[in-house]
């Protein structure tokens, strides 16, 4: 499992709970404030539109978008939120790198060790785990938008892999290029998410249902913390 991508799981529900949504337009506002630090225009911040464009599909109040991008730009009152990445061992020897956004590390980072401890996994300290992982960029666009010469240019631009999962265009480069490529792309068609994107190098997985339910139960949970963001995991669950 490369990313826990719960923004595609949630959305194709047919009916989400008020409590699920509130806590979605809670982290897509939180998301829109970090991709808003490079800039309030999404016409020159490919990161900002592909937020934007996610809060659309979750129809995130107009307000809220205000409110979150004011926050970002640093134009509000509100305490400023932070990227955080925390690596983590899990069950089976499994490793897991999660990604938060806060305005409390000190409090994020103790309820994410309360999480890993009550499923039997613990943090790891820096770098301990993401050698692991194949560091990426990732570009998403709908599949219906997508043509050959779109493809031409995305190689051109520093490509390094384009290929289709269910209705997306997943176009995969290096993490240094992935603002150039971004850029390129958005001048021609709309870009739906773009991401630093984490892949493991070698998956394990086992027959065992209990310890699948295990780590199963602890993504999950993870998930449901309002401050985490993604999940990735070097854990084949299908």
């Amino acid at each position: 499992m490369s990313g826990h991508s719960k923004w595609s799981k949630v959305k194709n529900q047919k009916a989400v709970t008020d409590a699920k949504r509130s806590q979605i337009f809670s982290k897509l506002a939180r998301l829109i404030s970090i991709s808003s630090r490079d800039g309030s225009d999404p016409e020159t911040n490919p990161k900002l539109k592909a937020a934007l464009e996610k809060a659309k599909e979750f129809f995130l109040p107009k307000d809220t978008i205000e409110k979150a991008i004011k926050r970002g730009s640093g134009l509000s009152d509100e305490a400023i939120l932070e990227q955080i990445i925390i690596e983590a061992y899990g069950p089976l020897g499994s490793a897991l790198i999660i990604r938060a956004i806060t305005d409390n590390k000190n409090r994020t980072l103790s309820e994410i060790r309360k999480i890993l401890d009550i499923h039997g996994a613990k943090a790891a300290e820096a770098g301990s785990v993401r050698y692991m992982f194949k560091e990426i960029g990732k570009i998403t666009i709908n599949k219906k938008l997508w043509n050959d010469d779109l493809e031409m240019l995305a190689i051109e631009k520093g490509a390094q892999d384009v290929y289709t999962d269910d209705d997306q265009i997943m176009i995969v480069t290096s993490p240094h290029n992935l603002n150039l490529l971004t850029s390129a792309l958005s001048e021609k068609i709309s870009v739906s998410n773009i991401e630093i994107d984490y892949i493991s190098q070698q998956e394990i997985k086992t027959d065992d249902p209990d310890a699948k339910k295990q780590i199963e139960n602890l993504i999950e949970a993870l998930d449901n913390d309002p401050d985490i963001e993604e999940i990735y995991s070097n854990f084949k669950l299908n």
